[in-house]
């Protein structure tokens, strides 16, 4: 199917899909978390916080959305201090990713997408990605030409095309790219498109379908996808966030308090399972971010009652 879209003509040249800047590479190791160099293996966030996703930039600072109120927290990975850097406009923060210009991409479930400014905390743009309902933005993922979002209850993908030097787009110039090819929506308010990645290659974007357990590789101008060919490795179910290192793609599958390991493909048609990471801290993560040597998780705690006085943390493990 083809892409609808406002005046912005495509937010992708196959250069457009490659990575802003470099992450760093490395693998976990199961276990339970141990300190490293001074650093924290547990880090704590506000009772009541309620974490989804977490994005890491270069200096040794996390940020975390809350699905309470959308506040961002920042934490200190050095330390584990931390403190709310911008007050959530009272509906949730779900995935977000830190650009190298110190913007924080927030997916905001039914309430769109919008931009924070991560060392003030200001709102600078706000974008409604579908006004059918229901409507869940669950994730995001940067390239250097757009910021890619999942619909975990519809079948399509929404870019935020970046202009010349990282220019926000306009309102108007949101565009859709419809899901086809195998990909196969499970009706109803039930969770589909989360996760997204890129290709090592930078050729196609990466999509877990948690529901039914799969990891689509998606034409990023047609919107078709093709399932990726991992082996006899079990289905991921559950998945949630994916993390993407060379070509090593970690795969958080959040109520089996597990992080599935793969190598992929240079073109992520296919992948080879290596190992399972799993931690006693574990209690349900459902993302992952990496620096340095270690990989860090927020315990969203889904299937503990959330109050006002419920503990959140942050889970370390080294790679």
């Amino acid at each position: 199917m083809a892409p609808t879209h406002g005046s912005f003509a495509h937010p992708l040249s196959r250069r457009g899909l490659l990575t802003a800047g470099a992450v760093a590479a490395g693998a976990a190791l199961a276990g339970p978390p141990a300190a490293a160099a001074g650093r924290p293996a547990v880090i704590p966030l506000p009772d009541g916080f309620r974490p989804e996703g977490i994005t890491i930039g270069g200096g040794p600072y996390a940020y975390l959305g809350s699905l309470g109120d959308g506040s961002i927290y920042r934490a200190d990975l050095r330390t584990g201090a931390g403190r709310i850097v911008s007050t959530g406009p009272g509906t949730p923060s779900v995935g977000l990713k830190l650009d190298d210009r110190g913007r924080l991409f927030v997916a905001g479930r039914g309430e769109g997408a919008r931009v924070v400014d991560a060392r003030s905390g200001e709102i600078l743009a706000s974008y409604v990605l579908s006004t059918t309902t229901p409507t869940f933005a669950n994730d995001v993922f940067l390239t250097p030409g757009a910021a890619w979002f999942t619909d975990s209850y519809r079948p399509a993908l929404y870019a935020l095309p970046l202009g010349r030097h990282g220019r926000l787009p306009g309102a108007d110039d949101v565009v859709t790219i419809p899901l086809g090819g195998a990909w196969s929506q499970v009706p109803g308010e039930v969770v589909n498109a989360n996760g997204i990645t890129r290709t090592p290659d930078g050729s196609a974007l990466l999509v877990v379908q948690s529901g039914v357990g799969a990891l689509h590789r998606v034409d990023p101008r047609t919107g078709i996808t093709e399932l990726v060919d991992l082996g006899d490795a079990a289905p991921l179910t559950n998945g949630d966030g994916l993390l993407l290192i060379g070509r090593t793609l970690y795969v958080v599958q959040n109520r089996q308090n597990a992080v599935d390991v793969f190598t992929l493909a240079a073109d992520g048609r296919s992948g080879v399972f290596r190992r399972r990471i799993t931690d006693p801290a574990f209690d349900v993560p459902t993302t992952v971010a990496a620096h340095r040597d270690r990989l860090y998780l927020p315990n969203a705690r889904f299937t503990t009652t959330p109050t006002p006085g419920t503990t959140y943390d942050i889970v370390s493990v080294p790679k």
